[in-house]
């Protein structure tokens, strides 16, 4: 088991210290702008929390994955309460891993069915990578939990490997020295500059 709660909450503080003249801007994440990026966070967090508590494995699920073509996380479809909402759906995932029963059998997100224990690694890659687009694209700074760090930098090694299988879930990867720090390691595996600012 893994305690994603550090992460959860380190994305938490992020999101409040967005303003509402970010929501345009862009993110490391090619193609998303910040609010592209918290609709993003608005569906995962439901997805994933679903997945820990094998609710979304129940007969009659809506399992179309949240990035379906048309169903592209988008600014426009921010709820305009996500302020409040997406810190109380960032804890209610954190806690929903804290269950032994989350990290046994099968698990499923995004219409993908694979071992609850990757799973939680997927989420917590999720968490970290994704909590460093939203703080690179704002101006602030992001120290990420160590457990949390290599646990997503793991996910992202064993998908650095599948070759074309990772292909729409990151980018090519970019080749960072091996004695960078993990989050700069973690981050070239995704796809990320280490060192991008928004221009």
């Amino acid at each position: 088991m893994l305690n994603l709660e550090p992460a959860a909450r380190q994305v938490a503080e992020i999101v409040k210290g967005i303003g509402d003249g970010q929501l345009a801007g862009p993110t490391p994440c090619e193609y998303y702008s910040v609010g592209d990026l918290l609709d993003h966070f608005m569906g995962l967090t439901v997805a994933f929390r679903d997945a820990a508590t094998k609710a979304s494995m129940e007969p009659g699920y809506d399992s179309v994955p949240p990035d379906a073509p048309d169903n592209r996380p988008s600014a426009a479809n921010l709820d305009p309460d996500w302020r409040n909402l997406l810190p109380q759906r960032l804890d209610d995932l954190a806690a929903a891993w804290q269950h032994p029963s989350a990290w046994q059998g099968m698990a499923q997100a995004g219409g993908v069915t694979m071992p609850a224990e990757l799973m939680g690694l997927v989420a917590t890659n999720e968490l970290v990578v994704h909590g460093w687009d939203l703080a690179a694209a704002t101006g602030q700074s992001f120290d990420a939990d160590t457990a949390n760090l290599q646990a997503a930098y793991e996910f992202a090694e064993l998908s650095a490997q599948e070759g074309e299988a990772r292909e729409g879930l990151f980018g090519p990867v970019i080749e960072i020295p091996a004695d960078a720090p993990l989050l700069d390691r973690l981050l070239g595996l995704t796809g990320r500059n280490p060192g991008w600012t928004a221009k």
